[in-house]
């Protein structure tokens, strides 16, 4: 596949599940639309954040996640649509892991990720995770990282490079506290972990007004931002991804790879062959 359709969806979240899921399942359905493969949601968005959104210490409600997953999954294989949602498990010390539910595209559920790493006020609610793995969706290898795993620890994206991952899939909540500063520091730092690995990276916030501490954007693997949505507006963002560009040349080293990446048309291959004592290819 050299082509490849994603939609992020910045929808609304609030600790009322019963709205949460209704967000999803409207979203899945504009996003069959569009025609998207892959769909992801935002962090938490079927039971809402608990460092902020929702209580704490509020049980996890278990049977009403499963038949919601479920649900999910089973519309995810009607329509043919991968999905990662942003979602919460019961763990074994009582606490959720704070979770993305993977969904492929025949509607099987393939995996969980467990958010890895945790901010301060993550740890009070929520057991951190321990494994990376990717996945495969629609035909293209995939990461998840969720929110500060993917923002503040450059070594989580690079292990899903490391398995070859072209695309990594970021499920945020950056949007329940007046921090706006922290917009182009976010954004930055989005943009540096597609740059700095050649793959896509598209991360996906919630929409939760008066504060949206970062846009849901979709980077290339040039570092350029290929498409991004509104602040504090609920909608449903489609990007088409070039998987070609996806070539991790910054991750593997290749001279090769890099002088596209690195200075687009304004040097010829055969110019740079010759700075790095290379031939180019024919």
């Amino acid at each position: 596949m050299t082509q490849l359709r994603i939609g992020l969806a910045q929808v609304r979240q609030s600790a009322d599940m019963a709205d949460n899921g209704a967000a999803v399942l409207d979203a899945i359905e504009q996003a069959a639309r569009d025609n998207v493969q892959v769909l992801c949601f935002p962090e938490t968005q079927t039971f809402g954040y608990r460092a902020d959104i929702s209580p704490a210490d509020a049980p996890v409600p278990v049977e009403a996640l499963d038949e919601l997953h479920a649900r999910v999954a089973r519309r995810c294989g009607e329509i043919g649509m991968a999905c990662v949602l942003g979602t919460e498990l019961a763990a074994e010390s009582g606490r959720p892991y704070n979770s993305a539910l993977v969904i492929d595209e025949t509607g099987e559920i393939v995996g969980f990720h467990h958010k890895t790493k945790l901010t301060p006020l993550d740890a009070v609610a929520y057991e951190a995770g321990t494994e990376l793995q990717t996945y495969e969706l629609c035909g293209v290898r995939t990461g998840v990282a969720i929110c500060f795993e993917g923002f503040r620890f450059p070594e989580i994206t690079r292990e899903y490079v490391r398995q070859g991952a072209q695309l990594v899939l970021h499920p945020q909540n950056n949007t329940t506290r007046p921090n706006d500063w922290k917009l182009p520091v976010h954004e930055s730092m989005i943009v540096t972990r597609a740059a700095e690995n050649t793959i896509w990276f598209a991360s996906c916030n919630a929409c939760l007004p008066p504060h949206q501490n970062c846009r849901s954007m979709v980077v290339a693997p040039d570092g350029r931002i290929h498409s991004q949505a509104e602040l504090r507006r609920e909608q449903v963002l489609v990007a088409d991804l070039d998987l070609g560009l996806a070539t991790r040349a910054m991750f593997l080293g290749d001279m090769t790879g890099l002088a596209k990446a690195l200075f687009a048309d304004t040097v010829q291959p055969a110019e740079f062959a010759e700075a790095v004592g290379r031939t180019p290819a024919s």
